[in-house]
C-alpha cells in the first residue's frame, strides 16, 4: 500500500505548485500539509515524492520559459563551436547557470544526512521562515533595482546560485527567497531578480528529482500518486508563474514577508500545542 493516496498527492501537487516559485518556501508548505495529513515526513519515499513533484513545477518553467531556454541554449552551442559567438550574452549566461549550479550540487551530496536528518524538523521550518523574512524585507529595502536582466554578471550568477545553499539546509528559508533576496542586494530589479530565480533553478531543482526517483518509485509511492502529483504540481505552477510576474513588476515583496511571519507564527504555535509532532 502507498504511503502517500492519490487525494494526498493531488493536494501535495497543489501546494508545490503554487509555492515553488513564491518566496514562500515550497518545503517549509510540503512539511506542514504532510504534517496536517499525519504523512511520515521521515520516509524516504515521501521524501523521494517530494523532490519528484518539483520536476512538475520545473516542468512549467521550461514551458513557460521555452523561447528563452532555447534561445540561451542555441548561443551556448554555436558558441562551443564558433568562436565569434562567445561574445553574446546569452552564450555566457549559460555558462555561469552551469557554474552557479555547482555549489548547491556539491552541498547537497555532502550534506544529505543531515538535510533529511535534524534540519527537516519542522522547528526548523517554522524558524526559517520568520528569519527569512527578515532577510527579504531588508533585501527589498537595500537594493536601488536599477539593473535589468541585461546587465547579469558572473558574480550575480555566482552569487545568487550559492544562495540556494541557505534553503537547502534550513527549508523554510525558501529557495525563491534567498535567490531573489541575493539578487535584490545586487541592485537587480524585481523582474529580473525572479527571472533570474527561475533560470538558476531550473537544473538545481530538475538533478534532485530525478536523484530522488529511485526512492519514490521503489519505497513506497506508487505510479499513480507520483504522476497525479506532478501533473497537478506543473498546472498550478504554470498559473503560478505567470501570476507572480505580473506581481512583481508593479508590488514590493512585502505581501510576501507578512505572509512568511503569520506562516511561522502559527507553525510555531501547532508545535508548541502539540497539533504537530
Amino acid at each position: 500500500m502507498s504511503v502517500i493516496s492519490i487525494g494526498q498527492a493531488v493536494t501535495l501537487g497543489a501546494v508545490e505548485g503554487v509555492t515553488e516559485f513564491l518566496p514562500v518556501s515550497s518545503t517549509g508548505h510540503l512539511k506542514i500539509a504532510e504534517g496536517l495529513m499525519h504523512i511520515p515526513v521521515e520516509n524516504d519515499a515521501v521524501v523521494g515524492f517530494s523532490a519528484v513533484i518539483q520536476v512538475g513545477a520545473i516542468a512549467a518553467v521550461l514551458v513557460y520559459f521555452r523561447g528563452d531556454i532555447v534561445r540561451i541554449a542555441g548561443a551556448w552551442l554555436r558558441g562551443l563551436v564558433h568562436g565569434e559567438e562567445r561574445h553574446h550574452h546569452d552564450y555566457r549566461f549559460a555558462w555561469w547557470v552551469i557554474c552557479a549550479t555547482i555549489p548547491i550540487v556539491a552541498v547537497g551530496l555532502a550534506a544529505k544526512p543531515l538535510i533529511e536528518g535534524p534540519l527537516a524538523s519542522l522547528w526548523v521550518v517554522a524558524g526559517s521562515l520568520v528569519v527569512g523574512s527578515g532577510v527579504m524585507w531588508a533585501a527589498d529595502q537595500m537594493g536601488r533595482h536599477r539593473r535589468g536582466e541585461d546587465d547579469v554578471t558572473f558574480k550575480d550568477a555566482m552569487l545568487v546560485g550559492c544562495s540556494q545553499i541557505l534553503a537547502l539546509l534550513f527549508p523554510g528559508f525558501s529557495r525563491s527567497g534567498a535567490t531573489m533576496s541575493t539578487a535584490l542586494v545586487r541592485d537587480l530589479d524585481r523582474v529580473a531578480a525572479t527571472r533570474l530565480s527561475f533560470f538558476l533553478g531550473i537544473p538545481a531543482l530538475t538533478g534532485a528529482g530525478l536523484y530522488e526517483l529511485k526512492d519514490a518509485l521503489g519505497t513506497g509511492v506508487g505510479a499513480a500518486p507520483l504522476a497525479a502529483g506532478t501533473v497537478v504540481s506543473f498546472v498550478v505552477a504554470y498559473a503560478s508563474i505567470a501570476w507572480l510576474l505580473r506581481f512583481v513588476a508593479k508590488h514590493s515583496f512585502n505581501a510576501f514577508v507578512v505572509y512568511r511571519i503569520v506562516v511561522g507564527v502559527l507553525l510555531l504555535g501547532l508545535l508548541g500545542t502539540g497539533v504537530l509532532g
